[in-house]
C-alpha cells in the first residue's frame, strides 16, 4: 500500500487528521505500507507511536529539503535490510527489503519534486538506478511521482488548472505535457501495476487526487503509484485505489493497495 498522507497527517491551520489515518489503514492491514509527507515524523517519537498504532515497524529516510518518507513493515515479515537512496530527492527515498516465499522483495517509497519535471526526471533515473542494484528480481517502487502517466490524454484536464498549478506538470514550452518521470520508470523495465492488474481499469476509478478533503493543485489526476519489476508484475493479484469513508477525508491523495502472491518466508 502507498499514501501520501498530506503534511503529516496534521495542517498547520487545520484538523489533526492522525487518527484517520491509523484508520485507514487498520482497515486495509497491507503488510507493507510506503507512506509519504511524514512532515514532523523524524522527531519526538511520532513515528514510532503511529506505527505502534498501526501494529508495524517503521523504516523512515530524512528528506533534504522537504518532508520525509518511509516504509513500515507488519511482522512477522522480516526485514533483511533496510536504508534510503543516497541522492538529493527534494523529499526523499526509503528502502526496505523483506524475506517472501519467493525470495527477498525491495521495496521503495519515495515522493519526487512537485515542482520540476527536469528535477523529476532526474530523480526518477536516480531511482532506476537503486532498482537495479538490488541485484534481485522483485522490487515495488511505491510513491507519489507527481507525474501523468504517458499513455493518457491530460491537456483538456490540465487546461482546467489555475496557470501556476498547470505548469508544474508541463514542459518548458508550457505546452507539452511532461510525463518523462514515470516513462523513464518504465523504460527501465518496471511495470505500472494499475493497468496491469487493476479490479477496476475505468480512469476515473484509477485518479488518485483530490480526495473530498481537498487539492487545489489537482484537476483529477493519477499521481500515486505502484511499479515493479516484471517477476512482482506477474505475481499481483490485484490493484486498487482505496475511496469512501475515512479515506475521503484523511488526506488529499487516496491510497492504492496491490494484493501480491507474496507469503512471508
Amino acid at each position: 500500500m502507498t499514501w501520501n498522507i498530506r503534511t503529516g497527517g496534521r495542517d498547520r491551520t487545520g484538523p489533526d487528521r492522525r487518527d484517520l489515518v491509523v484508520g485507514v489503514v487498520t482497515a486495509q492491514r497491507p503488510d507493507v505500507l510506503a507512506l509519504q509527507e511524514l512532515r514532523g515524523f523524524d522527531r519526538g517519537g511520532l513515528l514510532d507511536d503511529v506505527a505502534g498504532r498501526m501494529g508495524m515497524r517503521p523504516h523512515l529516510a530524512r528528506s533534504c529539503f522537504g518532508q520525509p518518507v518511509a516504509v513500515l513493515v507488519r511482522p512477522p515479515l522480516r526485514v533483511l535490510a533496510a536504508g534510503r537512496v543516497r541522492r538529493p530527492f527534494h523529499h526523499a527515498a526509503a528502502w526496505v527489503r523483506v524475506d517472501t516465499g519467493h525470495g527477498p522483495l525491495t521495496v521503495f517509497s519515495t515522493h519526487l519534486n512537485p515542482y520540476s519535471g527536469g528535477r523529476r526526471r532526474m530523480e526518477a533515473d536516480w531511482l532506476a538506478a537503486a532498482v537495479r542494484r538490488t541485484g534481485g528480481r522483485l522490487a515495488l517502487l511505491a510513491g507519489d511521482l507527481n507525474t501523468l502517466e504517458p499513455t493518457a490524454e491530460h491537456t483538456d484536464r490540465l487546461a482546467g488548472l489555475p496557470l501556476h498549478y498547470r505548469r508544474r506538470h508541463l514542459r518548458r514550452d508550457g505546452r507539452t505535457v511532461d510525463t518523462r518521470a514515470v516513462a523513464r520508470l518504465l523504460d527501465a523495465g518496471l511495470v505500472d501495476l494499475w493497468p496491469a492488474r487493476a479490479a477496476d481499469t475505468s480512469e476515473v476509478d484509477g485518479l488518485t487526487v483530490p480526495t473530498r478533503y481537498g487539492g487545489a493543485e489537482f484537476a483529477g489526476m493519477r499521481l500515486d503509484y505502484l511499479l515493479g519489476t516484471a517477476p512482482v508484475a506477474a505475481l499481483t493479484r490485484e490493484v486498487r485505489v482505496v475511496r469512501g469513508g475515512d479515506a475521503d477525508r484523511a488526506s488529499d491523495h487516496y491510497p492504492v493497495v496491490a494484493e501480491l502472491d507474496l507469503p512471508p518466508a
